[in-house]
């Protein structure tokens, strides 16, 4: 008799598994919440967020810039004179204004 050589199971069952994880893997490391294409997400977004950074501290800076020349230390007449046409609506006697 000839003993008939059956498959060996355990070889077939650790590929699979063997498989199956290197497969987990490769697709966490490509779109898990650490894979390549959240890096890229993130690498994106900190340019969007580095430009309005620099927007903002320019904003910051003309802020100071006005603070500065409507201070206690430091008027600026023609600033004031501005403001004050802006906010009170006020006009020298020269003026004529044209609605």
């Amino acid at each position: 008799m000839t003993a008939l050589k059956r498959p060996a199971v355990g070889l077939l069952v650790f590929s699979i598994i063997a498989f199956g994880l290197a497969a987990y893997f490769a697709f966490a490391a490509i779109q898990g919440d650490f894979g390549l294409f959240r890096r890229a997400e993130i690498e994106a977004g900190e340019q969007v967020l580095r430009e309005q950074l620099a927007e903002l501290e320019t904003q910051v800076m003309r802020m100071e810039n006005l603070t500065l020349r409507l201070s206690d230390t430091y008027l600026d007449m023609d600033l004031l004179d501005q403001q004050a046409r802006d906010v009170l609506g006020l006009l020298r006697s020269d003026e004529i204004v044209i609605r």
